[in-house]
């Protein structure tokens, strides 16, 4: 689901915010977008409300990251009214306009697979986003109540 759809209290902005925070710090470069998906009855069938989904465009075709635009898919528990909900994985994705150039998960190894990776200085920055979003979802415990 699309970033901006999912924000429904202010701890929970606060951490959105945070991770686009992150995000830029290592690419100073990439534009955020909190709704990479169009809303369409095709796109709707898709739908996971248990993601955060945001993107972030580069200014042109970036050759260390082999992509235009990186896709990043948090998947979150599914949480009870009141609870903030832990971070579960990461997905990320190098896309161009043709689609999807490689892909990188918390799953496993954390290695990346696809046609065109990324370079090993720019993967290091990929697994390091990915380690500080756990830890920012992990600062925010659930025993922080939402209003």
């Amino acid at each position: 689901m699309n970033a901006a759809e999912q924000v429904n209290s202010v701890v929970f902005a606060h951490a959105l915010a945070s991770a686009l925070t992150l995000v830029r710090q290592h690419f100073p470069e990439a534009t955020p977008n909190l709704t990479p998906w169009r809303d369409d009855p095709e796109t709707r069938k898709w739908l996971e409300n248990e993601t955060i989904d945001m993107a972030f465009h580069f200014p042109g075709w970036s050759p260390r990251l082999e992509c235009r635009s990186l896709l990043m898919q948090l998947r979150l528990s599914t949480y009870k009214a009141g609870a903030f909900p832990q971070l579960l994985g990461v997905l990320i994705r190098g896309m161009t306009f043709d689609g999807e150039r490689w892909r990188l998960a918390t799953v496993g190894d954390w290695q990346p697979t696809g046609s065109h990776l990324p370079q090993p200085a720019q993967m290091d920055q990929l697994h390091e986003i990915c380690r500080e979003l756990f830890f920012l979802f992990e600062a925010c415990t659930p025993s922080e109540e939402l209003p």
